[in-house]
């Protein structure tokens, strides 16, 4: 059974996806920005902006019956190189002992205002 995740955001409603697709004991989460959901308002940081990246991810996943330790596959987009050293133990708190399957790459993304855009899959895990 197919379960769509929304976090609220207009930007869903606009350009037409979903925060997270569940589809049995998968979860593919969107790429995620550090949005402020509640406020829409970006951080300046983006030590700020990984964490409310985590936190909407957590919070998808959790919707979906899933959490942080069944994600499988991250991928990180980073808009500046220099980014790598800030972001990484941040990411290291959320997967260190998860360690998925992981790719980062410094890009462009939609908005001057993003520096950092996170995408997880999560497969449930079994006992």
């Amino acid at each position: 059974m197919r379960k769509l995740i929304s976090t609220g955001s207009p930007f869903e409603k606009a350009a037409g996806y979903s925060r997270a697709v569940v589809q049995g004991d998968w979860c593919f989460v969107s790429g995620t920005t550090g949005y402020d959901y509640a406020t829409m308002s970006m951080p300046e940081t983006v030590e700020a902006q990984t964490r409310n990246c985590l936190a909407t991810i957590a919070k998808a996943l959790q919707d979906g019956g899933f959490e942080m330790a069944d994600v499988v596959r991250a991928h990180h987009y980073i808009t500046d190189a220099a980014f790598v050293d800030i972001v990484f133990p941040i990411l290291g708190e959320a997967f260190g002992d998860i360690r998925p399957a992981a790719t980062m790459i410094v890009c462009q993304l939609n908005k001057p205002e993003m520096k950092i855009e996170i995408e997880v899959t999560a497969l449930k895990r079994t006992t």
